[in-house]
């Protein structure tokens, strides 16, 4: 991606997703987004793309081990959950008294 401009997306901490690509699409069942990672266009979802890794005995974990960890996934691999439809929606973005305002096209209904 270019570093000159930064990426703006629908996606924000915080909001249920749902995965509509790979390994651990489930256009049912939303999903929390715990971190969006701009600079590589990358959102960390709970309980989507779990991988193990190996970590060596530290002073505050001693014994190490296998740990298994959730990986980010492309952002263009997650669209917004609208609650009110009850399926995922694509955002329109609008300003509102110099305010971002998020509206779901599906319901037409803001997004906190």
């Amino acid at each position: 991606m270019s570093t000159r401009f930064k990426p703006k997306f629908n996606i924000k901490k915080g909001d249920n997703v749902v995965v509509i690509t790979g390994e651990d699409k489930d256009l049912k069942k939303p999903r929390k987004v715990l971190e969006v990672i701009l600079e590589k266009s990358r959102v960390l979802v709970e309980g989507v793309n779990i991988v193990t890794k190996h970590t060596k005995p530290t002073s505050q974990n001693t014994k190490g081990g296998i740990v298994k960890v959730e990986a980010p996934i492309n952002i263009s691999n997650v669209m917004l959950w609208d609650a009110k439809a009850g399926a995922p929606t694509k955002i329109k973005r609008s300003r509102e008294n110099g305010k971002l305002i998020r509206t779901s096209k599906k319901s037409g209904e803001a997004i906190k």
